[in-house]
């Protein structure tokens, strides 16, 4: 509402949040009530943000994220292809680890292109992404431990692992670093 008790119109983010949080939920057969139970929301919030009333923080997205077990990005996306896509290098602070998302595509999947780049001796804990998730990982150079948590796989540059990424995996790098394109490829739930 404005000052003079006038409603502001949605802007046009808020309606596509909006209209993310309810086609998850509708793909995933989860009720409103259901969702708002499990993200720790109202039933009154969650239905003013799928009708894009709301103005959520960060953390109500990342908690509806959670819920419906999809990356906090997959609120945001905006359903574009904007053509020929470059992605320019970037630099990497020593000691730091680099995860940047390089590309999405769907087509059947929704598809992820990461570029992952960790200094030595780091470990990464990888989150469980959505049921039938398969992550690939492609070793550009250098040297990790990675996989699924409980049986990860040693890969050298070159080497190539794919895995079910819908159960907790790992990334782990020893004296060397390791430079790693990762492609999530997760079902589109229609």
């Amino acid at each position: 509402m404005t000052p003079g008790g006038e409603r502001r119109p949605a802007s046009s983010t808020a309606v596509a949040v909006g209209a993310q949080i309810r086609r998850r939920r509708e793909q995933r057969g989860m009720s409103s009530a259901e969702l708002a139970r499990r993200a720790g929301l109202s039933k009154a919030t969650l239905s003013q943000l799928e009708a894009g009333r709301g103005n959520p923080t960060i953390e109500t997205l990342d908690a509806l994220a959670i819920a419906l077990r999809i990356p906090l990005t997959d609120l945001l996306a905006r359903d574009t292809d904007p053509g020929p896509v470059f992605v320019p290098g970037t630099d990497l602070a020593g000691g730091e680890v680099g995860r940047e998302l390089l590309r999405r595509i769907s087509s059947g999947n929704s598809l992820e292109i990461w570029r992952l780049r960790m200094p030595p001796g780091t470990r990464l804990d990888g989150v469980p992404h959505a049921t039938g998730t398969i992550e690939h990982l492609l070793v550009s150079s250098g040297h990790l431990t990675a996989g699924p948590t409980d049986a990860p796989s040693d890969l050298h540059t070159g080497d190539l692992l794919a895995f079910a990424g819908d159960a907790p995996h790992i990334y782990r790098t020893g004296p060397t670093a390791a430079d790693v394109t990762v492609v999530i490829a997760s079902p589109i739930i229609s």
